[in-house]
């Protein structure tokens, strides 16, 4: 599939990463991502979010907690004979086949209940955590991908592109840049919409390099060459790239119908970054009289149509050992619906990994659904979403656990979310193979409650969280010598209502539920 095949744009097709105030450009530390096996990667990272905050609930649906849930959320819940049946214990949307489809073929994971601790349900401040990597009391200026590829691109855009490296190390499809991108310095992304039709950027004048307006001046038409040099490179590869997959009608799905062709074309960009809209469902996320029907089975067909035909294309071109995507939104929703047939803004959600070199898993206990739910209620917490992130940048990246901690966080966790590529067996959970043992009596309580648990020596980090998935408390966090521990928890000044606690050892986390009447 050629030209023919893309839709034309009447603006220009890529965006200049404009340096606002004339920010100096100052080499950063030694590179040390892409760098191991062959010095520099031809390994490729899709992300997709889904902005608006998802319903995971309604995506990945917990069928062992299908009684509380249909409680909770009656005018809303999904016939249980409709669900697309993963495991004993965990279904997709019926709308999802092709996903369906992929996790059983091996190229589909899923990671139970993502989020960041103090979850903040605003849509922007969520989102700008999400894509900068922050934890909540932080506020980054950069990306997580920025940080990393600062890392290996010191200077950057400074002297880019070159013989070297050609190619935009990141392609954000549509009108805007990705804040996943952004650098010390500049965003490393440029928007495309039709790789075929690129507007090539005049250059202006310049004879004042002393003033402050002829130094940003000349930044500016630094940064014009470097995009109209992407933009070729770019073309070329469209030109030379081809596309087998059967892709839907849809706007996702051309953009990764045009992330595939320049893959095949053999465009060397690192990360390209996709956007589904839509998912703020407040109202009418299913339709009255069917709910298997509505806006979110819509999205979701969408997504899952788009992501099949994206993996089908690959595998038919060979590619798709080089590839792997994941889905990302700025939460979830609340366990219990609204009376407007939606539902509101809530804490973690199920994350999505694609590819045939992810680990066909899913990671994590189903959510425990409690069988009373406050009308704010959301699920807790298992996985720290810069865990992912690290774990990618470790496992596909090749990137030192030092980097990965000076970009995200001193906790980071490795978790198994790469595996070796194309692997036809089913992903095994590294949390069945030394499981977490804990629980906690009384429960219900009143006051206090003791929580007891094993662990090898290790560094153990216990903690609650309320039902809006704030962290409340740390109870424990430090190295433990191996053997049982029990640790008390006085909950006097906190209000009666559902607390989780969550204990991690390792690689390895749980989240259970307790009760304070």
């Amino acid at each position: 599939m050629k030209r023919r095949h893309f839709l034309r744009t009447t603006g220009s097709a890529v965006s200049i990463p404009v340096l606002l105030n004339g920010l100096s450009l100052s080499a950063l530390a030694k590179p040390s991502i892409f760098n191991a096996v062959n010095n520099d990667s031809d390994r490729v990272l899709v992300l997709i979010q889904l902005s608006g905050g998802n319903d995971g609930l309604n995506t990945v649906v917990p069928l062992d907690q299908y009684d509380n849930l249909q409680n909770a959320r009656s005018n809303i819940i999904l016939p249980e004979s409709s669900i697309l049946s993963l495991t004993d214990t965990v279904g997709l949307h019926p709308k999802m086949t092709g996903l369906k489809s992929l996790y059983d073929d091996g190229r589909l994971g899923i990671v139970q209940s993502v989020g960041y601790p103090n979850q903040n349900r605003s849509h922007f401040r969520s989102i700008e955590i999400w894509t900068s990597g922050s934890s909540t009391e932080e506020y980054l200026s950069t990306g997580w991908i920025g940080r990393a590829l600062d890392k290996r691109y010191p200077g950057f855009p400074e002297g880019f592109p070159n013989s070297d490296h050609p190619d935009p190390f990141a392609i954000s499809m549509g009108y805007s840049v990705s804040e996943t991108c952004q650098g010390s310095a500049a965003n490393y992304s440029m928007t495309l919409n039709d790789p075929f039709s690129l507007t090539t950027l005049a250059e202006g004048e310049n004879d004042d390099t002393t003033s402050i307006y002829g130094q940003e001046l000349a930044y500016l038409n630094a940064t014009i060459a470097q995009t109209n040099a992407y933009a070729d490179q770019i073309l070329s590869s469209a030109e030379s790239g081809n596309n087998l997959g059967n892709y839907p009608d849809t706007e996702l799905g051309e953009q990764l119908r045009n992330v595939a062709l320049l893959i095949s074309g053999g465009l060397k960009t690192k990360v390209y970054t996709v956007t589904l809209g839509g998912f703020d469902t407040h109202a009418n996320q299913v339709e009255g009289g069917n709910v298997t029907q509505g806006k979110h089975g819509e999205l979701l067909e969408t997504l899952s149509e788009a992501i099949h035909a994206f993996q089908e294309d690959l595998q038919q071109q060979g590619l798709e050992e080089r590839v792997i995507g994941m889905t990302f939104s700025e939460f979830g929703r609340q366990i219990r619906s609204n009376g407007s047939h939606g539902t509101d803004h809530g804490a973690a959600a199920p994350l999505i990994l694609f590819g045939s070199c992810v680990n066909p898993q899913i990671l994590g206990d189903t959510p425990e659904i409690p069988n009373q739910v406050e009308v704010q209620d959301a699920l807790p917490m298992q996985y720290d979403f810069r865990d992912i992130y690290g774990s990618i940048l470790m496992d596909w990246f090749e990137m030192s656990v030092i980097d990965v901690k000076k970009i995200l966080h001193d906790g980071v966790q490795y978790l198994p979310i790469v595996s070796a590529c194309g692997s036809t067996v089913s992903g095994q959970n590294l949390q069945t193979e030394i499981p977490i043992e804990m629980h906690c009596y009384p429960n219900p309580f009143q006051r206090w409650t003791n929580i007891r648990f094993t662990c090898e020596t290790e560094w153990v980090r216990l903690s609650i969280f309320d039902s809006l998935g704030s962290e409340v408390r740390i109870l424990t966090n430090k190295q433990l010598y191996a053997g049982e521990h029990k640790v008390a928890f006085d909950a006097s000044g906190l209000p009666p209502g559902n607390y989780f606690y969550r204990l991690q050892l390792g690689h390895r986390q749980k989240t259970k539920r307790m009760v304070k009447v």
